[in-house]
């Protein structure tokens, strides 16, 4: 009986689908959705990825990759971000033993140019909230941090941004994702813990 049941439950996890996508948003700058990856089961990409993109890590993980170019292992922790090109055929696949998830922020087009300057940038005006994670000419991507009862400094947001949230804050939960535009205001976290979100600026 029990020999049945492990056979059972093996059975069980090697026919879960190799990569399960969930929509999240989609707005005329990009489509975003999670990927969430089956322990141990090769994620075959025939044709590629045609778009280019940002990644944010949703859980703790290790990632094995195969391309033309070669072939690497990646480890990362829940909130790290990263940016992939647009690429050709690859394989990838969760080498944890649970599923990982991973928010995919597909961008659909090309920068749209020169962009506005404004002087309240909040990495210029409250660097201590507003931290660059990384940039290039489609995206700029903050790390915004606000300990509790701390307050920011008012600031212009010029380009559209995806918002993640690692954790509960207020009027949002861990793992919320929400498409923010332009605005200039100051932010405060009323709370009495840490927030921590991940803001994508599209250029």
């Amino acid at each position: 009986m029990t020999r049945y049941l492990a056979l059972a439950a093996f059975a069980f996890v090697t026919s879960q689908a190799p990569v399960t996508i969930t929509d999240r948003l989609d707005t005329p700058q990009a489509r975003v959705f999670v990927a969430t990856l089956a322990p141990h089961a090769p994620v075959v990409s025939k044709a590629g990825h045609a778009t280019h993109r940002v990644l944010i890590y949703m859980d703790d993980g290790s990632l094995s990759m195969k391309e033309s170019a070669g072939s690497g292992t990646s480890t990362f922790k829940r909130g790290d971000v990263a940016w992939r090109a647009a690429s050709g055929p690859y394989t990838a696949e969760n080498l944890t033993d649970r599923p990982i998830r991973l928010l995919e922020i597909d961008l659909k087009g090309k920068p749209g140019g020169p962009l506005p300057v404004t002087a309240l940038d909040p990495v210029k005006v409250d660097p201590q909230h507003y931290k660059v994670e990384f940039e290039n000419e489609f995206v700029r991507v903050l790390r915004v941090t606000f300990g509790a009862g701390e307050k920011g400094a008012r600031h212009e947001h010029i380009l559209n941004r995806v918002v993640f949230y690692l954790n509960d804050q207020p009027n949002a939960k861990a793992d919320d994702v929400r498409m923010s535009g332009a605005a200039t205001h100051a932010e405060a976290n009323e709370s009495s813990q840490t927030a921590y979100r991940i803001a994508v600026e599209i250029k």
